[in-house]
């Protein structure tokens, strides 16, 4: 079983957090994790979000050396399959989930993977979903 990094691991890494840097950098090569391809969106929104050039850039940099190091998960058909009905029971019992969230999950899911987060609000209430809050 690997691990499925969001997007929320490397947003607090880029605004500064210093222990989880340190953590992220003890990882590097990253072995047995992973990103969604998902993640790969959320964090070249936040680069195209950026305020000034500067932020633009630092962002950039941020994402790139991320996605270039850490092996990309599409979201497929397998994950697709695991998340028609994932979305369809969550909204059914009022439960309802950011879609991009969802989409990770349904990836880490699809792949017998846990998800590394900070979000403490959606992933823990995907049933079946590990979830290592770093």
């Amino acid at each position: 079983m690997g691990t499925l990094i969001d997007s929320s691991i490397f947003i607090a890494a880029e605004r500064g957090d210093i222990a989880l840097r340190s953590a992220l950098t003890l990882l590097d090569p990253f072995q047995d994790c992973f990103i969604s391809a998902v993640t790969v969106f959320e964090l070249l929104h936040g680069v195209h979000r950026a305020d000034t050039a500067a932020r633009r850039a630092t962002r950039e940099a941020h994402a790139e050396r991320f996605i270039k190091a850490i092996p990309i998960i599409p979201f497929d058909e397998n994950a697709a399959r695991v998340l028609a009905p994932l979305d369809a029971s969550l909204m059914s019992s009022g439960n309802k989930l950011p879609i991009e969230d969802l989409m990770i999950a349904a990836t880490a899911l699809a792949h017998r993977h846990g998800v590394a987060t900070r979000d403490k609000k959606s992933f823990p209430r995907v049933p079946g979903l590990k979830v290592d809050e770093w």
